[in-house]
């Protein structure tokens, strides 16, 4: 598969925890902890478990920055 989106991350799934419809999918990027929050069937549709490798593909329109006062 072929993406335009310049933002692609190779992956682990580390844990899958599931809600009612929501999934959170933790990831290990080479050392680095994402998380992707999904839909609990899509989860089943791309038949993720733990090990599963994966890329996640980033979408943002802002990132926002904080720092402390």
């Amino acid at each position: 598969m072929q993406l335009s989106a310049r933002n692609q991350i190779s992956a682990r799934v580390t844990s899958i925890k599931s809600g009612e419809a929501i999934a959170n999918v933790h990831l290990d990027a080479n050392g680095v902890s994402l998380v992707a929050s999904i839909t609990v069937e899509a989860v089943q549709q791309l038949g993720l478990t733990e090990g599963t490798n994966v890329t996640a593909v980033i979408k943002a329109s802002d990132v926002i920055l904080a720092i402390g006062d």
